[in-house]
């Protein structure tokens, strides 16, 4: 009774309109007090106690470095930059400019680790020259928010820190070798059906007529740009530092790019970044913490076992258990941010994953899969949010779009769900 009193709670209040983080905090801070009434402060002292420990873990501090390393990359010119590089090597065309906005997209992915971030940066280059080009704003808005969706794919990834707290089997390097392959198979899919569409609605016909960048004077520029991922990622694979060490380095790394190379962010400028990535830091720290304590209402009302048990003994077998929470993942990530699926469905998950012995690293890629769908899938997406914005567009009028797109990106998560190498080969070659 008190177990499906906690899920009601929570629903209700989303529907709503309360904030995941309160929705989740109060539901579980309700169970606790009503499954302790006959304890001395009905037992909510454990509610502070689990608010701090949700986010007393090392790993957790990368994540508003990686917030704040979004926010100075976006601000510094670098996407910008890269998109230039990328016209001059491709050159002009339809299908041109949506190909080289998922793969500036992509690249950005292995600097910030974050989609909105992402999205804000490349949607504000991208989404202006296509519209230039002869694009509809609906497309273009919607060829963004999927490729920004890669990022939390491609390390280092947010979700795959959160994921790797959740999951002490699961470390942060594995997780982001393993997301590399999916990442870029993902970021290939979404080229293919945007330049098709393209050409076949005979979008950006004005596109060939626009100048191309020399190249050499583009390598010039977006060189910082294109090293930023290379110290990053090869000084964590080198062990000079941690993921957490990496994202602090990128900050500076970052701030000295804006500031002194490419001088695009001024000392006052600093106040205006460090705002923005401290309340979108607070919104998902606060998501954590309260979610703590939804998942120890979880565990000490012994809501887990049972729910495992059923399902395990269903009868539907391994494929239709995975097919089953791939269903009910899709249909959570329309409704809920990628973060509060993580910890609201991995306390639930993982049981199930070790009754029949999955990968936990492969498991990982698979939920950031589908939370990467999630993230341009409406009503509730926030890659989407973004660049809709920018594009000045309502959500509605990129579903004739964007539905081609996420239909490319299932196709991934149905190859890595029947080939897992696709996702552990490269941990298991570097040793992870």
């Amino acid at each position: 009774m008190i177990a499906a009193l906690l899920f009601i709670v929570f629903a209700i209040l989303m529907v709503i309109g309360v904030p995941v983080c309160v929705s989740l905090g109060v539901a579980g801070t309700l169970a606790i007090a009503i499954s302790n009434h006959d304890v001395a402060w009905f037992g909510l002292l454990a509610v502070p106690q689990n608010f701090y420990a949700g986010l007393a873990k090392y790993p957790l501090l990368a994540i508003p470095m990686f917030v704040l390393v979004g926010s100075i990359f976006d601000r510094s010119g670098v996407a910008r930059r890269l998109v230039d590089l990328a016209i001059a090597i491709v050159g002009r065309g339809p299908g041109m400019l949506p190909l080289i906005a998922i793969a500036v997209a992509m690249f950005l992915g292995g600097i910030s680790g974050s989609g909105p971030a992402c999205a804000a940066a490349v949607g504000a280059v991208m989404i202006t020259a296509m519209s230039r080009a002869g694009y509809p704003a609906p497309f273009s808005a919607s060829v963004v928010a999927a490729g920004a969706a890669t990022d939390i794919l491609i390390p280092p990834s947010i979700a795959f820190i959160i994921y790797s707290v959740l999951v002490p089997g699961a470390s942060v390097p594995a997780l982001f070798a393993a997301g590399m392959v999916p990442g870029i198979l993902a970021g290939i899919a979404l080229i293919v059906p945007a330049v098709w569409l393209s050409r076949k609605h005979k979008l950006g016909i004005q596109e060939a007529h626009l100048p191309r960048p020399p190249f050499w004077a583009s390598l010039r520029e977006a060189s910082w740009g294109l090293a930023a991922p290379v110290l990053i990622l090869g000084g964590m694979r080198m062990g000079w530092f941690t993921p957490t060490e990496a994202a602090v380095v990128a900050v500076f790394y970052g701030l000295f790019v804006g500031m002194f190379i490419h001088r695009t962010i001024k000392v006052r400028d600093l106040f205006i970044i460090l705002r923005e990535a401290a309340e979108l830091s607070a919104v998902i720290m606060m998501v954590v913490a309260l979610a703590g304590i939804f998942a120890w209402a979880l565990s000490t009302l012994s809501i887990i076992d049972p729910i495992t048990h059923a399902i395990v003994n269903s009868g539907l077998g391994e494929w239709g258990v995975l097919s089953l929470l791939i269903l009910l993942l899709m249909t959570m990530g329309m409704f809920l941010d990628g973060i509060s699926i993580f910890l609201i469905f991995v306390p639930l998950l993982m049981p199930i994953a070790n009754a029949y012995g999955w990968d936990p690293v492969w498991f990982g890629v698979i939920l950031t899969l589908k939370v990467a769908l999630g993230q341009f899938t409406p009503p509730l997406a926030v890659n989407l949010m973004v660049s809709c914005r920018i594009a000045r567009v309502p959500m509605e009028s990129t579903i004739p779009w964007v539905l081609w797109l996420l239909a490319a990106m299932f196709l991934v998560l149905v190859s890595v769900l029947v080939f897992p190498q696709l996702a552990l080969w490269l941990p298991h070659k570097l040793g992870y």
